[in-house]
Formats: structure tokens, C-alpha cells, sequence
């Protein structure tokens, strides 16, 4: 019978760079925000004591502070479980999956690869367009990265065919019609969400040889073609359902896959560590927020409802609310909520929560012991 450790964390793009200097808020330029949204007077009070006297910039340093060392301690914990390999629920965002096919849930079964996370990729179907990359964007001269690595720099990852082929069969088993790839479509490397992973878990580059087993999750859902990865498009916060793209996966349906998923990999010969890899709501989807900041108090309610393993409570969320509070990532998250659940789990043995309404969201950290 296989052991599963469950790991709940973030890939946030912007711990790939430095630290900036201060707080920015790109946002509040965009014509289509309210006036009394861009007054700061009316900001939360929790974001204007963040911003302090200083613009936000030891919140900044406090809030990269905890993000690596809630990194080192997972790492001591995945490494003290020795998995096989890890599987990680990560998003598509307008990588991977774009116009010609979205899936909701796809087992991506790959075979190992070499990735250099600073150099720009192009799209594998039309070599004339730039697809992003880790920490940098396209058409971008390499910036500054968390560890002085040169643009050439290369890492491992290892990949698990064999189990993404177990776990495809096991789902479809279970009544769970799930897409599976052996090799990327347009973007020839790991999307950010499970590469940042690999690279946040190593962060003090002592090297990661678990191999690795991506899940793509559509959490951006009725906008994952209408923003094409970024923020939404200005002039484009209310558009009518006909413009708008297919929801993702609702909270309920994704607790549904996490819970098939922890039960094929029960009747597995494996040790596996599954990995929820997003942060909470973000401030560039809430559109009840004008993108202005995250939903940091509804994102608390929510964390303490994990800790208590309130898994009604967070089945229960709409769909809606999702799309709205800018939920989308938490897909993730949900797929492992509904693994832990159907492994007996309640509360986490091990949590932590970064809030921040300045560093684009707010980070959720747990583990689940087998």
C-alpha cells in the first residue's frame, strides 16, 4: 500500500527576483477603477499599516522572510518523508493550454528534462510568439534573481511516466474522465507553477532529485483565454457570459479529484508526496476588489477552516465567489483538501499563514503527515 505526505504551498513569481525597494501598485493607473478604489484613505487598514512609512518595503522583506523559511521547512519535511516522487497540482496559465484545447484536470506523464528557467521560450506551434518564462517576460533582457544564477544556468527535473500513466488509469477507474499528455504542446518546459515549486523547495540549491509529477488544474477558468495569463484586460472587467470562457473546475468537484487521486495512489507501491502549489485569492483577479488588493480576510477565514479540517465549509464555496474574490489558484488547493479528507485527515500537522496585501497575495503553508 502506497504513503502519501500532503504539502499545501506557493510558486509566487515574484520570489524568483529580488526584493523590490517598495511597494508598487500598477493597478491604480488602469482608467476602468473606480476613483474611491484608487483613494488611499479608503485602502483596508491591515494594507495601510503594511505600507507603513516606508511604503511597504519591511513588510516586503518580512513577507519574503517567511515565504523561505516556510520553503526550508517543508523541504525538511519532504525530505525526512523520502518520497518516490512528488505529484504538484499546478495552473495553465495561456502556457500550455490555450485556444485549441483546455482541459480541466490533465496528468502531464513527462519524461525528464533539462530546463533553464532564465532564458525566453518560444510557443512549440508558432516560433513568432513569446511565451513567459520564470522571472522573466517576453522580450525582456534577463533581470536579477533570487541567487545570482547566470541565464544559463540548468536544472534536473526528473520526471515519472510510469506513475502518470498508473494515476491516468486509476482515475479513469474511478470514474474521473482525466486528460494526460507525455510531452508539452506550445511551451517546451514545466509551466511556472511546478517549476517555481522545484525551485522554492530547493531554494538553498542543495539539489532535488525527487522526481516530478505535474497535475494541471484550469483554475483561471471563464478567463484563462480572455487574459492570456496576465491581469484582466483593461476595459474588460464586465463582460457578458457569451465572452467570457467555460468556468473552471468548481471547489466541490476538485475536492472530488484529490479525493480519486489519494485513493489510486493508496493502491499504489509508492511513497508520494502531493503538492497543492498556488497562493490564496490574488489582488490582480479580484474583480470585487477593482484588482486593487487580495481578499486577505476571506482568504483567513479559509485557512482557519483548514486548520480546524472544516471540509464542508470549503467544499461548499461557490463557484462564483471563485471567479469573483479571485480564488482561482486555491483550485489547487482544493484538489488536496479533498485528498487529505479522504485520507482521514484533519487538521494539518504543521501550517503557517503569510498575509499580505501588498505582495499580490497572501501565502498558505501546510503539511500533512501520512
Amino acid at each position: 500500500m502506497g504513503e502519501i505526505l500532503g504539502i499545501g504551498m506557493s510558486h509566487y513569481p515574484g520570489m524568483v527576483r529580488p526584493a523590490p525597494d517598495k511597494f508598487v501598485l500598477n493597478a491604480i493607473n488602469r482608467p476602468d477603477i473606480p476613483a474611491e478604489f484608487k483613494d488611499r484613505k479608503n485602502w483596508p487598514p491591515m494594507m495601510i499599516e503594511q505600507l507603513a512609512d516606508d511604503e511597504g518595503h519591511n513588510h516586503i522583506l518580512a513577507h519574503r522572510q517567511q515565504f523561505i523559511e516556510n520553503c526550508r521547512k517543508q523541504r525538511e519535511m519532504l525530505d525526512a518523508f523520502n518520497p518516490d516522487f512528488i505529484l504538484v497540482w499546478g495552473d495553465d496559465q495561456y502556457e500550455n493550454f490555450k485556444e485549441d484545447i483546455v482541459p480541466s484536470f490533465c496528468v502531464l506523464a513527462y519524461d525528464d528534462m533539462d530546463i533553464q528557467p532564465y532564458k525566453p521560450l518560444h510557443d512549440r506551434l508558432d516560433t513568432n510568439r513569446a511565451v513567459s518564462t520564470v522571472g522573466r517576460q517576453p522580450g525582456e533582457a534577463a533581470p536579477p534573481n533570487s541567487w545570482n544564477e547566470p541565464e544559463d544556468y540548468t536544472v534536473h527535473v526528473k520526471g515519472k511516466r510510469e506513475a502518470g500513466k498508473f494515476l491516468a488509469r486509476g482515475l479513469i477507474e474511478e470514474k474521473i474522465d482525466v486528460a494526460y499528455a507525455y510531452e508539452p504542446l506550445h511551451y517546451g518546459s514545466l509551466a511556472h507553477a511546478f517549476l517555481n515549486s522545484v525551485l522554492y523547495l530547493d531554494w538553498d540549491r542543495k539539489g532535488f532529485n525527487y522526481p516530478v509529477l505535474p497535475m494541471q488544474v484550469n483554475c483561471y477558468g471563464s478567463r484563462v483565454i480572455v487574459n492570456r495569463g496576465g491581469a484582466y484586460p483593461v476595459g474588460k472587467i464586465h463582460l457578458p457570459e457569451g465572452e467570457v470562457d467555460p468556468p473552471g473546475p468548481s471547489p466541490e468537484r476538485c475536492m472530488e479529484v484529490g479525493a480519486a487521486v489519494a485513493r489510486v495512489f493508496e493502491r499504489s507501491p509508492w511513497r508520494v508526496a502531493l503538492i497543492a502549489s498556488s497562493s490564496w485569492s490574488h489582488a490582480f483577479l479580484s474583480v470585487n476588489n477593482y484588482f486593487m488588493w487580495p481578499n486577505v480576510d476571506s482568504d483567513m477565514q479559509m485557512y482557519d477552516a483548514m486548520v480546524r479540517g472544516d471540509w464542508d465549509y470549503l467544499r461548499a464555496i461557490p463557484n462564483e465567489d471563485v471567479e469573483i474574490r479571485g480564488l482561482q489558484e486555491v483550485r489547487n488547493w482544493w484538489c488536496l483538501f479533498g485528498a487529505m479528507e479522504a485520507l482521514g485527515h484533519k487538521s494539518p500537522d504543521w501550517n503557517d499563514f503569510a498575509a499580505s496585501y501588498l505582495q499580490n497575495s497572501s501565502k498558505a503553508f501546510a503539511v500533512w503527515n501520512p
